[in-house]
């Protein structure tokens, strides 16, 4: 016997359900505990069971609309079994239903949190009975909020001055913001390019990451002496890069390129640095690294930078690097692992140096950290060798009097 499936009330506060999507169709089986639709209540989006076993022989609305609470949400029975008693019966106590069953449509948009003025009709006396405090009643009374719109945060639920001046910031706000437009932007050339190298690296390298936390205390109080005493100003960039490429220079198969049947270990340390531009990343080359000092490094990525931004880089400003580093320490960016510049076997991305605690001599005390995670193509790179030269890299930037040695 075909039974009528009606709509639960999945909260305690809850007036009818939307019908995000069904799982299944009219005409199909279904078995006492599958899944029978996707509903969005009031709180949340839940999973709606079947409380019976047979064939879907109606569905009472479209996915989207909205179905009271004791209302039909669907008939299961037996394939070709008569549904017109079921479906001209009228509805059980409680329910909205009318004889002939339509689809609720989705509700209107709620209006802005201040409201109508307080009626003084029977609905003023329920709301004489709310818990608030005489300030707050006081404040909303003024600015003709609907305290029944409220939620106290006070105790016992009390509404209190906080919660109305809440709803009354939040409503100015929302008046203040204008509709954001949608727009297409067609891909610039440099955009393009980097779609596709980059898609061609996710696709075709076997990645892996490996993170290490370096403890920044003396390489911030290097660059602080040095920046005291320099010509120029250096910045923890220029340490990170010099770093990197003195420990590319103990593990020279970190510096390395897969070129189909053979891997190219260069005999050069040629890092790319990774720019930001309106348009996309860019990494223009700062070429024999491991030879220049760090004022030099300095001055060279700061022309490179704003050669890059300016867009005039020179083709061979721009390419055959052999290691990419990426900082994103300047947005607080704390650790994320980036995305091989083909055809480079390895990248470093270099995030934030964090304030956190420390363990100095057994003593936990206040230091500064910075994790950096090396992304490396299994093909070229081993596990074990990537952690040397993370080992190395970790080694100089801890000491890095070493930079200057």
């Amino acid at each position: 016997m075909a039974t009528k499936m009606l709509m639960p009330k999945l909260s305690d506060t809850m007036e009818e359900g939307i019908i995000l999507k069904w799982r299944k169709k009219e005409g199909e089986s279904i078995k006492a505990g599958d899944i029978l639709a996707d509903i969005q209540s009031d709180k949340a989006d839940m999973e709606q069971e079947a409380y019976d076993s047979g064939v879907i022989l109606k569905l009472f609305a479209k996915e989207g609309e909205g179905i009271k609470v004791g209302a039909p949400l669907a008939i299961i029975g037996k394939a070709g079994e008569d549904i017109t008693a079921l479906l001209s019966e009228s509805s059980p106590a409680g329910s909205s239903e009318k004889k002939e069953p339509a689809a609720v449509p989705l509700p209107t948009p709620m209006p802005e949190p201040v409201v109508q003025t307080l009626p003084t009709t029977p609905a003023a006396a329920e709301s004489s009975r709310i818990k608030i405090s005489p300030l707050a009643r006081k404040i909303a009374q003024e600015k003709n909020i609907d305290i029944r719109q409220l939620t106290g945060s006070g105790p016992n639920g009390r509404i209190v001055k906080a919660d109305v001046e809440a709803i009354i910031t939040s409503g100015a706000r929302r008046k203040t913001l204008l509709p954001m437009q949608s727009k297409e932007i067609p891909l610039s050339m440099m955009r393009k390019t980097i779609a596709k190298r980059l898609l061609e690296s996710k696709v075709t390298i076997p990645h892996f990451y490996l993170t290490i936390e370096i403890n920044m205390k003396r390489a911030i109080e290097f660059r602080t002496s040095i920046n005291e005493i320099g010509p120029s100003k250096i910045s923890y960039n220029d340490i990170v890069v010099k770093a990197a490429a003195m420990a590319l220079r103990e593990n020279p198969k970190t510096n390395s390129s897969f070129a189909g049947d053979k891997i190219i270990q260069h005999g050069r340390i040629d890092i790319s640095i990774a720019v930001a531009t309106d348009e996309g990343l860019i990494t223009p080359v700062l070429r024999s690294a491991d030879m220049k000092d760090l004022s030099e490094i300095n001055a060279e990525i700061k022309t490179l930078a704003e050669k890059a931004r300016e867009r005039k880089l020179k083709p061979e400003e721009f390419t055959n690097g052999t290691f990419t580093i990426s900082n994103l320490g300047m947005y607080d960016v704390e650790n994320f692992a980036a995305i091989i510049n083909p055809p480079e076997g390895a990248i470093l991305a270099v995030g934030s140096i964090a304030e956190k605690p420390v363990v100095e001599k057994s003593q936990l005390v206040v230091g500064n950290t910075m994790k950096v995670t090396l992304s490396c193509d299994h093909r070229v790179v081993d596990g074990a060798v990537g952690a040397q030269f993370l080992q190395s890299f970790k080694k100089i930037m801890e000491n890095p009097l070493l930079l200057v040695l």
